[in-house]
């Protein structure tokens, strides 16, 4: 099978699956218990069953399922996601608002951990039975077992509120505004503890993927014969065992990536990090339906485009691998 018709035999695979996804999460979230019409009626809806049906018709919440449903789908079709109940601004307004800071922690600590936790895992592999091997992977599970609202909250009170070198919390510093560069230095200066909390308790996964996969390589039989015929140890490991080691991890990191956007709620909530996460959360409670939907729909895109990504890679990567 040609490249182009493999692509083109996925892509459409994706749009099914993305298809699928949108239908089920459409009828999950609608069925879900909670009415938005109160939530959006407040107190006045307790005493004013009128106003709360009015409220309904106003958004729609009177119609079926199945008619809401053809009608979010000609709306998408058109580039619309829709309108939110608690905000009363347009879903994609709200999701480009806050994507830009949720994919500032998530792709950072992503990439960081990604590079950090495979780099650890084939020094240890180096090092196996020693006591820095031990010491690692000891480290790494306790890092692992860390809730992260938890880890954030001890690096706040240790490096935000003890040693007073990071913000505790939000986006910038709204008693000394910024221009310029110095805006988006202070961004980054408040990223700092978020984006270490999140690669802290994300770099346990590729370290210990990488240091078992890169064990198990150097029993195959393709090493032992290399080391038979004289090949240097250290060529050996960086050009075979690496290769093949590497695989794993590069799978969990498209998969993270493609999770990025959805971005990580409990460690927003503790930073009061205004991102897609605390968007989402804040979404349920309210039962803001469109906001719900809007969100799942880009989550879902964006791992289905990672899968295929991470599938053109394994082909570049590892020769075996080919399109048949």
């Amino acid at each position: 099978m040609a490249l182009s018709t493999y692509l083109t035999k996925r892509f459409l695979e994706s749009i099914l699956i993305i298809f699928a996804i949108l239908l089920i999460n459409f009828i999950i979230i609608n069925s879900a218990p909670g009415d938005p019409a109160r939530f959006m009626g407040g107190e006045v809806a307790l005493s004013s069953p009128q106003y709360v049906q009015a409220i309904r018709e106003r958004w729609g919440l009177d119609k079926p399922v199945y008619e809401r449903f053809f009608i979010y789908v000609y709306n998408l079709l058109r580039g619309d996601l829709g309108y939110s109940y608690r905000y009363l601004q347009p879903v994609s307004t709200l999701i480009l608002e806050r994507l830009p800071t949720t994919l500032l922690l998530t792709i950072t600590s992503t990439i960081l951990a990604f590079l950090i936790g495979t780099f650890l895992g084939l020094k240890a592999v180096q090092r196996v039975g020693s006591k820095g091997d031990a010491f690692l992977t000891t480290l790494m599970f306790v890092f692992w077992s860390i809730p992260a609202f938890w880890l954030g909250i001890i690096l706040i009170m240790i490096f935000g509120v003890q040693l007073k070198w990071f913000p505790i919390s939000g986006l910038i510093n709204v008693r000394e505004m910024k221009t310029g560069i110095w805006y988006y230095l202070d961004i980054l200066y408040h990223s700092v503890l978020p984006i270490t909390t999140l690669t802290l308790i994300t770099m346990p996964v590729y370290y210990k993927l990488t240091r078992d996969t890169a064990i198990q390589q150097l029993t195959e039989d393709y090493v032992t014969t290399f080391r038979a015929v004289g090949l240097d140890e250290s060529r050996l490991f960086r050009r075979h065992v690496f290769r093949n080691a590497i695989l794993p991890p590069i799978t969990i990191f498209g998969l993270q990536l493609g999770y990025a956007i959805a971005g990580a709620a409990l460690v927003e909530t503790v930073f009061g990090w205004p991102g897609m996460g605390r968007l989402l959360l804040d979404s349920i409670y309210t039962r803001d339906y469109p906001v719900i939907m809007g969100i799942y729909l880009i989550i879902s895109i964006s791992v289905v485009l990672s899968n295929l990504i991470v599938d053109l890679v394994y082909m570049l990567l590892d020769p075996r691998i080919r399109v048949r």
